[in-house]
């Protein structure tokens, strides 16, 4: 029975060819609908070259596994999550490697109400499954159906409701970037709606059309050599906002009027605010990472801050747990309760492109004295052996009475004026360091530099 790779802690990742090809979709899908057992499944794929081919074979899995199969086509990640809730129906898989490079492909899975299926609630199950290729062989009188549909319209009518189209009323110019990937297709829907409602907003689109051949480099804008095509475009526009997109689309990144990138961590203060505003008192879930900005704002405007270990499974539960109305990621992850407390890549910029319209500030103006109270060093990944060793040597050196530790999701260490979260990857042997302080960023970039040091075997 041969291991496979391509299964990882959230999701299916893999290199094309070896981790992951037709055979292995089609023992995935089978898998899927043997252990899932669900009597209809929604699938759909992002643009790299794999996906419409991964796609299919995993719908035939599916479907000898006695599952019905709807095809909603190009899409990206929230397109299914949309769709398994909207149609209440028993699941859903995208066809997706995101922001990984050309030669991977993967999966998204989820169950009934968009839950995820990851390392905890049934992917080693459907693994196990996948690795045994020990299925009984199909019956065509059992076989499930394969339909194509379509839920754009649907899509986009529900997006279109987290804003009022009346609050637009100057004009408004966006930058919207999206890497080639599956975003260009909703952007043109959106922009319809914007013009029936006569909003003065123009759309400057860049780097539009799909393409699965990425001539312009895999869209990841976490990286800063992938945002200079989205800073340019602003620049050369004089546009109000920047906004750019990963793959597919489940993330999405904010330039402010100056081109310059806005860290995540700011954009979560300012939505919980914005959903706070409409609900007073309410819960908002936060990762350990980067946390003092957005508790400072969440209790300053009447809501109870929750911290949640990082990473979307563990986030989606927090949020069903605790009835969160939103949730946010400092990696440009960003949850809402009325989307089956699933993330959205669209979601997040119609908010703050309203709240530029309501507040008629620039969106410079609305995180800057944030990040000047609260200023970070944004994460910092380092490539280090032995990485439990290295985080244990830095727990030690500063770990004291006048700290407080939280072991939520690595080390969190707080000090009275500074605090820093210190994490493994869990797919990758890197060690991610995040550092904050309090109106000091000179105090902020002096122990980011120690602690790196420390990380980097360089004792100060």
């Amino acid at each position: 029975m041969a291991a496979l790779t391509c299964f990882k802690a959230y999701d299916i990742r893999g290199e094309l060819g070896t981790e992951l090809n037709e055979d292995i979709a089609y023992r995935i899908g089978r898998a899927y609908g043997e252990f899932i057992r669900p009597k209809t499944i929604v699938v759909g794929g992002d643009v790299r070259l794999t996906s419409e081919s991964l796609k299919l074979a995993l719908a035939n899995g599916l479907r000898d596994a006695g599952t019905d199969v709807l095809d909603i086509g190009m899409s990206g990640t929230e397109e299914i999550y949309f769709a398994t809730f909207h149609l209440g129906i028993d699941g859903g898989i995208e066809v997706t490697a995101s922001h990984n490079p050309m030669n991977y492909n993967g999966m998204k899975l989820v169950r009934e109400g968009a839950r995820p299926v990851s390392g905890d609630t049934g992917l080693r199950d459907v693994q196990r499954l996948a690795e045994a290729n020990d299925f009984a062989p199909a019956e065509e009188s059992k076989r499930g159906s394969y339909k194509q549909i379509s839920v754009l319209d649907a899509y986009v009518d529900h997006l279109m409701g987290y804003i009022d189209l009346k609050n637009f009323t100057k004009p408004m110019k966006l930058v919207i970037n999206s890497g080639n990937g599956a975003a260009g297709h909703i952007i043109d829907e959106i922009e319809k709606r914007f013009e029936q409602a006569n909003a003065p907003v123009s759309f400057i689109k860049v780097h539009h059309e799909a393409d699965g051949n990425f001539p312009n480099g895999i869209p990841n804008p976490l990286l800063p050599e992938c945002r200079k095509d989205t800073s340019d475009a602003v620049r050369d526009h004089q546009a109000d906002m920047g906004i750019a997109f990963d793959g597919d689309f489940d993330r999405c990144f904010l330039f402010d009027e100056n081109a310059e990138f806005i860290e995540g961590y700011y954009i979560v203060g300012l939505l919980a605010e914005a959903f706070l505003k409409k609900e007073s008192g309410a819960k908002i879930i936060h990762d350990p990472r980067l946390t003092w900005n957005t508790i400072d704002v969440v209790t300053k405007a009447g809501g109870i801050p929750v911290m949640s270990k990082t990473g979307h499974a563990f986030i989606k539960e927090r949020m069903r747990e605790e009835d969160a109305v939103y949730g946010g990621e400092m990696s440009a992850h960003h949850y809402f309760r009325d989307f089956a407390y699933c993330d959205s890549g669209m979601i997040p910029w119609l908010l703050v492109a309203e709240l530029l319209a309501v507040k008629g500030e620039t969106l410079s103006g609305l995180v800057s004295e944030r990040m000047k109270a609260f200023p970070c060093s944004g994460e910092i990944n380092s490539k280090v052996a032995n990485t439990k060793e290295k985080i244990e040597i830095i727990k030690e050196r500063y770990v004291s009475e006048e700290c407080v530790l939280n072991l939520t999701d690595g080390i969190s260490v707080d000090f009275s004026d500074w605090r820093f979260n210190l994490r493994t990857s869990n797919t990758e042997p890197l060690v991610r360091l995040n550092v904050e302080s309090k109106n000091d960023s000179a105090l902020m970039n002096e122990k980011t530099t120690d602690i790196l040091a420390m990380l980097n075997g360089v004792q100060k």
